[in-house]
């Protein structure tokens, strides 16, 4: 595709010393989101114990995170762009790590869906303003796509070591532990960042308009609540009430950016074809992918009997095939195509995915490691190349606000994905056949009926965790086979929205 940025005169402005030095920062960033990602997956079961959520609450436990940061995501973006990159991703950081201790010593459910929604809103900073300042960093576009891939199999690489790291910690302390990771990547990332990291902003941003920023975050949550709430309990009047506000409020939004002359986001960006189809494969992509991620810890460990740490190295494979191929996905894209990348990406997640509809409760590894690994591959190659299209479809005047909306996408798969496949999982599961004398809480989560059994007789228990694991494998089955339809239509979708799109060659 064509950059609207013009070529740097000077190699000064396209290499800036320390450029790299600058990035190791940026990924720590990524790493501490990453982190927190996948060790809330791997707690669950013992904040399940622990604090006795209902299945409600525990799905609220869940994408509450991605709920507030999915309504804020666009308006830390364009404010990072008014008052400073760096500026924005230092306070964020630090908040991050500070209700990361909230989050350790919640004592309620209650106490936990604010400690996630706080943590959105501290991680909404982070995440923009990471791609942005990767986006005024690096004017070589070879250089680019290298820093982007970079930046996206750390991130991968948070999936990874988090499971492992959050296991270990699991076997050995208290579930708050895994929290609490959090904050020597936090120190490490202000302090080298301090010194390191260049301040980048617009220098003509113009206000920040907060009827916008109250606009999107109402609009955003309200329409993603609408969703979680038909999914889990039917169309009623509370969701219709609650998704008509969320439209009201979205058209509101762009209404208004169209006439301000300067918008929290300018909508022109959506003129560009590669710009929309990077966006849309990001979000319809995550949305297959992150409900059967959310409860694929949980499958591990309480119906297969996997210790934390244990369950952690079995979903090894994904991160492993994503850093490699995000690594490469640049080059392999210059060498085909934008399009013919992304959509092959998109496609062997579905393949994988389809094939775990034959999941059962003694499936082996290898079969569930090797569509774990495509799946990771898949995902290395189209995101990064979809980041990159993102980046280079906009002036770096506005990287904080399209990466934003990048992020936002995201986002809000993330929840969506949660929410609807989340449900799924959850409303097969909660028809299982129970034995007489069964507690009504085993039919809230697979946790509840763990902790059921272990106060009833013996051949009561078994025959409990055999009907409750035997459902939440058919819910977990049938989601995988809905995401996986999911995944290949969005290859189709991208096969044609990305027709034409290049990466730059580069100086």
């Amino acid at each position: 595709m064509t950059s609207t940025l013009q070529p740097a005169t000077t190699t000064e402005a396209v290499r800036r010393p320390g450029r790299w030095l600058a990035l190791s920062v940026l990924v720590l960033a990524v790493l501490l989101v990453a982190v927190d990602a996948t060790v809330l997956g791997l707690a669950t079961p013992y904040i399940s114990e622990d604090l006795k959520p209902t299945g409600t609450q525990l799905l609220w436990i869940g994408d509450v995170y991605s709920f507030v940061i999915a309504g804020l995501l666009v308006s830390m973006g364009s404010l990072g762009d008014r008052i400073g990159r760096k500026r924005i991703l230092l306070l964020g950081a630090t908040a991050f790590g500070a209700i990361s201790v909230l989050n350790a010593y919640a004592t309620t459910p209650e106490l936990m869906i604010l400690a996630r929604a706080l943590l959105g809103v501290a991680g909404a900073t982070l995440m923009p303003a990471t791609l942005a300042l990767i986006r005024n960093l690096f004017h070589d576009p070879r250089e680019r796509s290298l820093a982007v891939g970079i930046w996206g199999a750390t991130a991968s690489a948070g999936t990874a070591v988090g499971p492992i790291v959050g296991g270990f910690l699991l076997e050995h302390f208290w579930w708050g532990s895994v929290f609490l990771i959090n904050l020597p990547v936090m120190a490490v990332l202000v302090l080298v960042g301090i010194k390191f990291l260049p301040e980048s902003r617009n220098p003509a941003p113009g206000p920040w308009d907060m009827t916008s920023v109250a606009l999107s975050l109402v609009g955003v949550i309200a329409v993603v609540y609408a969703v979680k709430e038909t999914a889990a309990h039917g169309l009623t009047w509370e969701p219709v009430a609650a998704g008509l506000l969320g439209a009201a409020g979205l058209y509101a939004f762009v209404r208004r950016q169209l006439t301000l002359p300067a918008p929290l986001l300018d909508m022109r960006l959506f003129r560009n074809r590669g710009f929309s189809g990077a966006v849309l494969a990001d979000l319809l992509t995550v949305l297959g992918l992150s409900g059967l991620v959310f409860f694929l810890s949980q499958y591990l460990q309480l119906v297969q009997g996997r210790r934390p740490l244990e369950a952690g190295l079995a979903e090894l494979p994904a991160a492993v095939g994503a850093v490699v191929a995000g690594l490469m996905a640049g080059q392999v894209a210059r060498r085909y195509s934008v399009r013919a990348v992304v959509s092959a990406g998109l496609a062997a997640i579905g393949l994988a995915l389809a094939s775990l509809t034959l999941l059962d409760r003694s499936t082996g590894y290898p079969m569930l490691g090797a569509a774990l690994l495509v799946v990771g591959v898949g995902a290395g190659l189209s995101f990064t190349v979809t980041a990159d299209v993102i980046l280079s479809s906009v002036p770096k005047e506005q990287a904080g606000a399209a990466s934003a909306v990048s992020e936002t996408a995201y986002e809000l798969g993330a929840a969506l994905g949660i929410a609807v496949l989340g449900s799924i999982v959850t409303g097969v599961y909660r028809d299982f056949a129970a034995p007489v004398g069964t507690p009504e809480g085993a039919r809230e989560s697979l946790g509840g009926a763990v902790e059921a059994a272990s106060g009833l007789p013996t051949n009561v228990a078994q025959d409990l965790l055999s009907s409750a694991g035997e459902a939440f494998v058919n819910g977990l089955a049938i989601a995988a086979g809905a995401g996986a339809a999911v995944l290949l239509a969005t290859a189709v979708a991208a096969w044609f929205m990305l027709r034409g799109q290049r990466l730059d060659k580069g100086f």
